[in-house]
């Protein structure tokens, strides 16, 4: 379940904290699992006024949903490429002077956006190289500087080096003059007021969970995913059965054990096997076994329970909640991944 409300509600708080920079609302992965053409909408609709993805098919499927406003691409796609970057007006990111030479030869008037590597090291042009770069986007002709950009890679735990980042991007930028200015993430956002220039690039926090427990003092957010589905088989089993394969777990005593249709090739972790729960009737229930591909088993001791009861592995029901950040610490990952993973065989149900 997709919550469009919560979705808008985090928007607008974000658009309220940033004010007066823009919100570029990340929309790459699928939404980060929530479905990218209803998230981008409800987005836009609450105040986002960009849209950014990781891949040419990522934006043109929301260009074929109908939505018009300017996409920024985060990273370069291959030259071949350049004629879905132009054909369906997309917001190339540039750092590299192959592609600037291929953007340059399609001729097709183009804003870009050059992106500065101030120590994420992933992507983005060294800052020795901006200035040839710049050079070489306004000598073509038919290329505008539309915005300059870098990306933090640890404002949710190191304020040190994003402060040298910040001082590294602005000395790499200082004779330059362009409309747009961003570095921001969502925890840059929220804890560098200094970084918001003239927008931020938000994709975490619209979804409704913090980057890092420090955001949480700033601004409230409501996850907008809740992972339900439900009991479709019931057993009563003895003492020291040990249900699912590997025969990982034997019952403490006599129980009820439920089958519910979710398993790893859902999202839904093999990991958590040993550790994971489940609510069903108001009430946190441990996994009796392993996760298997497609189902899960809950011990569900002496509870009552029938066929068609809902099921929920994240999100809240009655007095009790599953979060992402639980997953994610059992798991040793981290809230991002945890709802990236919930997969594209679980349909999605969208309420406001």
């Amino acid at each position: 379940e997709i919550d469009l409300t919560a979705i808008a509600e985090n928007v607008a708080a974000f658009v309220d904290l940033i004010a007066p920079a823009q919100l570029c609302a990340v929309v790459k992965a699928d939404a980060y699992g929530h479905g990218d053409v209803p998230v981008a909408n409800t987005a836009l609709e609450a105040g986002a006024s960009w849209l950014a993805v990781a891949l040419v098919e990522e934006a043109i499927r929301l260009r074929e949903a109908g939505i018009d406003v300017p996409i920024l691409l985060l990273s370069e796609p291959p030259p071949r490429d350049v004629a879905e970057v132009v054909r369906w007006k997309l917001t190339p990111t540039a750092y590299s002077q192959r592609f600037v030479d291929a953007l340059a030869d399609s001729r097709a008037r183009l804003p870009v956006h050059l992106k500065i590597d101030t120590g994420m090291h992933r992507v983005g042009a060294a800052p020795r190289m901006v200035a040839d770069l710049v050079a070489s986007v306004r000598q073509a002709g038919n290329l505008d500087l539309e915005g300059v950009w870098t990306h933090f890679p640890v404002a949710d735990e190191d304020p040190e080096f994003t402060w040298h980042q910040i001082a590294e991007f602005d000395e790499a930028i200082a004779d330059l003059e362009v409309p747009l200015v961003h570095m921001a993430n969502t925890a840059g956002a929220v804890l560098f007021p200094e970084a918001r220039r003239s927008m931020c690039r938000v994709g975490l926090g619209i979804y409704g969970l913090h980057p890092c427990p420090q955001t949480q003092d700033h601004l409230t957010l409501r996850p907008a995913m809740r992972l339900v589905t439900h009991v479709s088989s019931i057993r009563r089993l003895d003492a020291g059965a040990r249900p699912s394969y590997g025969r990982i777990r034997p019952l403490p005593g006599e129980s009820t054990v439920v089958t519910a249709p979710i398993g790893y090739a859902d999202g839904y972790s093999r990991g958590l096997s040993h550790r994971g729960a489940a609510l069903i009737g108001g009430r946190r229930h441990p996994l009796a076994g392993m996760v298997t591909m497609d189902q899960i088993m809950v011990d569900v001791g002496d509870g009552e329970v029938e066929v068609g009861d809902e099921v929920v592995l994240m999100g809240v029901q009655g007095d009790e909640e599953i979060t992402a950040y639980e997953w994610a610490d059992l798991l040793g990952t981290i809230s991002y991944e945890v709802i990236c993973t919930v997969g594209p065989r679980v349909p999605r149900r969208y309420v406001r």
